[in-house]
């Protein structure tokens, strides 16, 4: 099996190369990247000796290289995106051209070159908006509340659109909130740990009674391998782990495993259309493919709060701005 991974040196690109590697030792993976802003060559150094991995430098939006790559892969598992929401309030154009002109680069390419290659595009679960009551279903409607959403939602009707006019072999995935190993220094949870290791205040939108539902990157992975492999063309698979907590409570945990003081907790004015809620229903994966998530969040979190104390080599180079800074927006209190 030869698998195109898009934006691997990524959160979840690195570590879903990696998973694939280590699960599978009859798969090679290539992996395209840019290295733009939420990219590190450091994610999969421990790959670079590894034969079955290859890095390409490389845009999604390069027509001319996407059409020459398709030829050689069996599957295309596409997780190449922009992904901060703050960042696509402040500049919502460069979340256009990457997370949907980007897909569309793909969906053309593999309709020229059209060999059987699948392809996995790696969504979200804020195409569905919030919900303050129940869980999104496969077949509810997409009602974004802002650019990254809505670039992210425009992508999945392009992939949805090329599988029933040409016939293009296409699965979704939508996933609830990612932590662990390896991710920015800008998202909540490694954003409350650094802080907190620098004894600065953890500034928290709002209330902090919006809630999320946070599953551990590995069994992300494992669910997307899960749909790769077993996946029917076509459909859209939600990938959650039921682990519904608030923003503040989130904090907490992470001050609890620290050691650090609650007091360091800060509120600050809340961010343009905050969505309350996300909840997702995974009961379609689960059932039809007999993927489950295998982490508990206390483990896991526990787990992570542990590689980012002994890991400040990598994220400490990536902090300085965004950790130390106040967001584009009015913020107040956050040092």
């Amino acid at each position: 099996m030869k698998i195109l991974v898009t934006g691997g040196l990524g959160f979840i690109g690195s570590n879903f190369c990696r998973y694939l590697i280590t699960k599978h030792s009859n798969y090679e993976i290539a992996n395209i990247d840019k290295i733009g802003i939420d990219a590190n060559l450091t994610n999969l150094q421990d790959l670079e000796k590894e034969k079955r991995y290859r890095f390409i430098k490389g845009d999604i939006c390069n027509s001319q290289l996407i059409n020459k790559i398709v030829k050689q892969v069996n599957v295309i598992v596409n997780i190449a995106a922009e992904t901060h929401v703050d960042r696509s309030i402040a500049n919502p154009t460069t979340f256009i051209q990457n997370n949907t002109l980007g897909t569309f680069a793909i969906l053309e390419a593999l309709r020229k070159h059209n060999d059987n290659i699948r392809l996995i595009q790696v969504s979200t679960d804020e195409i569905y908006g919030e919900i303050e009551e129940g869980s999104f279903k496969e077949n509810d409607r997409s009602k974004p509340s802002n650019p990254y959403s809505a670039s992210k939602a425009a992508a999945d009707m392009f992939v949805m659109a090329y599988h029933k006019t040409y016939g293009l072999d296409v699965a979704i995935t939508r996933c609830t909130n990612n932590y662990g190993p390896y991710q920015i220094p800008e998202k909540l949870i490694p954003k409350t740990i650094i802080r907190a290791l620098k004894n600065l205040r953890v500034p928290i939108y709002g209330s902090g009674k919006n809630v999320r539902d946070w599953i551990y990157v590995q069994d992300h992975c494992e669910a997307i391998d899960f749909v790769l492999r077993k996946g029917v063309s076509g459909e859209i698979y939600n990938i959650s782990a039921e682990n519904e907590l608030p923003n503040i409570e989130v904090a907490r945990k992470i001050l609890d495993l620290l050691d650090k003081p609650e007091d360091l907790i800060t509120f600050v004015e809340d961010r343009p259309g905050h969505d309350i809620r996300y909840s997702l229903n995974s009961s379609k994966i689960k059932s039809k493919l007999g993927w489950k998530p295998k982490s508990s969040f206390e483990e896991a979190l526990d787990a992570t709060v542990n590689w980012y104390v002994r890991n400040e080599w990598w994220w400490k180079p990536l902090a300085t701005e965004e950790i130390l800074h106040p967001t584009p927006w009015k913020v107040t209190d956050v040092q």
